[in-house]
């Protein structure tokens, strides 16, 4: 054999141990290597037991270690753990420029999720969730509401995945409903939006998931909404893991409180003012400017205001209620609602009950995140998200120190960078019927034949010789004999009906 796939936990067994000792194996490439470490998303203990497998060889083989999430720690424990002898380490670089990053605390998820769909109805797309039930459903939800939805978690049985990612694959079904189940060696490369109805545990979950877009080059969409109780229904899963009898009480324990500490990444990332792109760009060790100009915070028109006496109306808030509540009691109070809980626990009666209350919900809202994310407050995760203050509000209470934030004001109008005259997008939909037709006959999916990038090209440049159509990006001599003829046809049809 050339090659020999296995699981780590294959190198335990005696059999396998005999055979790689008397083979002569020149390479070992290790997959997935974040697994070797504590400090990264998917520690497996049987990971550990990969150097020790390769010091049994009488002749030690070229080691490489591959991951696509992998921190400065990380990094550093991959070195160490898989004890790998002076290695060449490259990165590639974290950055997708094609991908556009948005972040969204909607009041109701599934209303802006169905208008969401309704602006991409015509695109291929992922909508993660982080539950079977939410994955259910949000797709009785669309296919009721009559987009061509199908779904994937655990919970189906093997024919039903195999039949619901065919479905997606070859975009007889577009859109795609999953669980973070669904994904690992999917390269679709015409999905145009990810959106996530939830938060996810962490910045490399995100980042993986997210990443599934625009695998052709072309501009596509991050979309993620997310809510207070995403935080709890992450800490629940966090606190009760899956039984895993490869890792012991304290290797347990210690993976809850890295989890912890990646999930206030997470959050930090929903509540940010910053660039999006540079937020998950600095996480991974990347250096970024600060602006990126494709991102939702990038794109909305902050203006820095001195927020000084707002924020001392809500950090007094947070302690005359001894830090028992969260952001949505806080803004209640400051408010002036007087709902039934706040009745119930007479906070109607505190000093700060009804200071800001000239402010919407959302204002105080965004004041509040501005907080957390200068590092005056914090989030605590217990079983409900506590506001709690930091060492630095005690100088903004009592010395007097400003505090500058970022307040949105209306967002800017975005560029479109596909800009296609009416001619062209006319062009370009009877390039992909064509592409359709080609799919069917043939029994391949869409963006084998020709991916939507290559599509976009030719409709601009419209190519109608051997050489126009080789400078297309994206096709190659192979698909110029293949499809060349038809698509030239079709251009030259079209340049024809408009002389």
């Amino acid at each position: 054999y050339k090659i020999i796939y296995v699981a780590p936990e294959r190198l335990e067994t005696w059999e396998f141990k005999k055979f790689c000792y008397n083979a002569k194996i020149s390479l070992v490439a290790i997959d997935e290597a974040h697994c070797v470490s504590q400090w990264g998303p998917d520690f497996r203990p049987s990971y550990l037991k990969i150097a020790e497998f390769i010091s049994s060889f009488q002749v030690r083989p070229v080691v490489g270690a591959f991951t696509a999430t992998a921190t400065k720690a990380v990094k550093d424990d991959i070195l160490t753990l898989l004890n790998l002898k002076t290695p060449l380490c490259l990165t590639t670089g974290f950055d997708r420029p094609n991908l556009k990053f948005s972040v969204s605390e909607p009041a109701n998820k599934s209303t802006m999720l169905l208008q969401l769909v309704k602006e991409r109805r015509d695109k291929s797309g992922i909508i993660y969730c982080s539950t079977r039930k939410t994955v259910e459903e949000v797709c009785d939800l669309l296919t009721y509401e009559d987009y061509p939805a199908t779904r994937y978690h655990a919970g189906l049985s093997d024919d039903e995945r195999k039949r619901n990612q065919d479905d997606f694959v070859f975009d007889r079904k577009p859109i795609m409903v999953a669980t973070n189940a669904f994904g690992m060696g999917i390269d679709k490369s015409n999905v145009s939006f990810v959106i996530h109805y939830n938060m996810p545990k962490d910045i490399e979950s995100y980042y993986q998931e997210a990443g599934r877009a625009g695998r052709d080059g072309s501009e596509a969409e991050c979309i993620l909404l997310y809510n207070a109780k995403d935080i709890r229904t992450i800490k629940f899963f966090i606190n009760n893991p899956n039984e895993n009898e490869e890792l012991t009480e304290e290797q347990i324990e210690i993976n809850k409180e890295r989890e912890l500490e990646r999930l206030q990444k997470m959050i930090g990332y929903c509540q940010t003012r910053d660039c999006l792109r540079s937020y998950i760009l600095n996480y991974f060790g990347d250096t970024s400017a600060n602006y990126c100009g494709n991102c939702s915070n990038c794109l909305t028109n902050f203006e820095t205001v001195d927020a000084t006496v707002d924020a001392q109306k809500i950090m007094s808030c947070v302690a005359r209620t001894e830090e028992k509540y969260g952001r949505r009691m806080i803004a209640d109070i400051l408010r002036g609602s007087e709902t039934l809980k706040v009745q119930n626990a007479e906070l109607q009666k505190q000093s700060t009950f009804g200071i800001m209350n000239g402010y919407t919900k959302q204002e105080v809202y965004d004041i509040i995140d501005g907080l957390v994310s200068l590092g005056f407050m914090e989030f605590t995760l217990g079983e409900y998200p506590v506001l709690k203050l930091l060492p630095p509000s005690k100088n903004v209470l009592f010395k007097g120190e400003k505090v500058m934030l970022k307040i949105r004001k209306k967002p800017k109008k975005e560029k479109k960078t596909d800009k296609l005259n009416k001619l062209d997008t006319d062009l370009f939909t009877v390039l992909k019927l064509t592409r359709r037709k080609l799919a069917i006959k043939t029994s391949m999916p869409d963006f084998v034949i020709l991916s939507d990038a290559t599509l976009i090209e030719m409709a601009r440049n419209k190519p109608t010789t051997e050489e126009e159509f080789l400078a297309i990006s994206g096709v190659g001599k192979v698909k110029y004999e293949r499809y060349g003829q038809i698509f030239m046809d079709v251009i030259k049809e079209r340049i024809t009906d408009h002389e």
